[in-house]
């Protein structure tokens, strides 16, 4: 809305953006895809962040996230002497070897999973 001398109008309709409304489904593990036409409509990228907003008569926003999401402060407490123990004993690093990736391959090579399969409630 725009204001004139105290007045106030809308602009003509092929000035304003155009509403975008999609649907999209809930997988049995409560995931969905954003559609295209959201993603276009608010430029999103692979990685990008986005932010749920609700109100409480139920109407929900969905934004990018521009703003970084508070860390895990246990997290960056372990990563931060990680670092320290990489730098000062840079000879404990070792390359990853093909015998340790042979051995992880054995361990997990044959699990199957279905990405649809409703997790267990002490996974939720």
């Amino acid at each position: 809305m725009h204001y004139l001398g105290g007045m106030s109008f809308l602009p003509p309709e092929s000035a304003m953006s155009a509403p975008v409304e999609d649907v999209s489904r809930l997988t049995a593990r409560y995931q969905t895809t954003v559609p295209s036409a959201v993603r276009r409509h608010l430029k999103l990228g692979k990685g990008d962040q986005i932010r749920y907003r609700t109100e409480p008569g139920g109407r929900v926003y969905i934004e990018l996230a521009v703003e970084p999401t508070p860390s895990d402060p246990a997290l960056g407490a372990f990563l931060d002497l990680l670092e320290g123990d990489m730098r000062s004993h840079p000879e404990h690093l070792a390359a990853f070897d093909g015998a340790l990736a042979d051995r992880l391959a054995e361990l997990v090579g044959d699990v199957e999973f279905d990405l649809d399969q409703p997790l267990c409630p002490d996974d939720e």
